[in-house]
């Protein structure tokens, strides 16, 4: 099945990044820049899976969208962790896990780099059959994908540049962000990253029957949400905040939403 082919191709292209990821924080003791391959790779490997190979020397609609949207979403979030990395900004969740690992921090991290490879992988199938949906278009749904990505980047872009300005300020210092979304959820930015996996099943499934591998697409929003909150994203930064600010962090808890966006609740 060329899918197949092509899909084990992307997991490849991340391997050899995560590979990279993991020589570079080594070499520098900067855990940021994991992050920062891991979505120029993702970046990459669904710039493969969308546009290779085309059919019959044509770019079909959907090739071209999974294609411009992916490339958007990796230089956006991939500029600003590369900025944040050449900074030399660390990243505590990594940070963390040398602590815990201690002697054996290295080994251990390469293997925890290949589990995100293979993340990244799980990630590129949601791409791979959104791009190859068979149904003419552009449709009602693709058009609807699209709003909901670039609304994704949108938001997700406005919450890093709402904290940045927050951390710039001396008299923030030690305080916990809570002015613009930041107020209405305790992880804007990880909300609107999972939004935007959201537009991959509303492009690739195909109500007429016709393509039964867009239901596939179904594991890109599910699989972030739980790595999101469960796994990666938002435990061990909660742990950071308990532990250093427990206070103001609980007083923050009581108020604020942890994922979905709502109003703040009255104190």
């Amino acid at each position: 099945m060329p899918e197949l082919l092509l899909w084990g191709a992307s997991a490849l292209v991340l391997i050899i990044v995560m590979t990279a990821a993991w020589a570079v924080q080594r070499a520098t003791g900067q855990g940021a820049w994991v992050d920062t391959f891991w979505v120029f790779g993702l970046g990459l490997a669904g710039l493969l899976v969308a546009l290779w190979p085309l059919t019959q020397g044509e770019l079909h609609f959907r090739q071209g969208a999974v294609a411009g949207l992916i490339a958007l979403w990796s230089l956006r979030l991939g500029g600003h962790l590369l900025e944040r990395a050449l900074k030399g900004a660390p990243d505590e969740r990594y940070e963390g896990l040398k602590r815990q690992w201690g002697d054996k921090a290295q080994p251990r991290l390469f293997g925890f780099l290949m589990l995100q490879a293979g993340a990244g992988a799980v990630l590129t199938v949601s791409l791979l059959v959104a791009a190859r949906n068979p149904a003419p278009g552009p449709t009602p749904q693709d058009l609807l994908a699209v709003v909901i990505m670039l609304a994704a980047l949108w938001g997700e872009a406005t919450a890093d540049r709402q904290l940045a300005v927050f951390k710039a300020d001396p008299a923030n210092k030690g305080r916990i962000c809570d002015t613009g979304l930041w107020a209405w959820s305790r992880h804007p930015n990880y909300f609107f990253e999972w939004l935007g996996w959201c537009a991959w099943p509303v492009m690739a499934i195909n109500l007429t029957g016709q393509w039964p591998w867009g239901w596939l697409a179904l594991t890109a929003p599910i699989y972030i949400y739980w790595l999101l909150t469960r796994v990666s994203g938002i435990p061990p930064l909660e742990a950071h905040m308990k532990r250093t600010r427990p206070e103001a962090f609980a007083a923050y808890v009581a108020r604020t939403s942890l994922f979905f966006p709502r109003p703040p609740r009255s104190e």
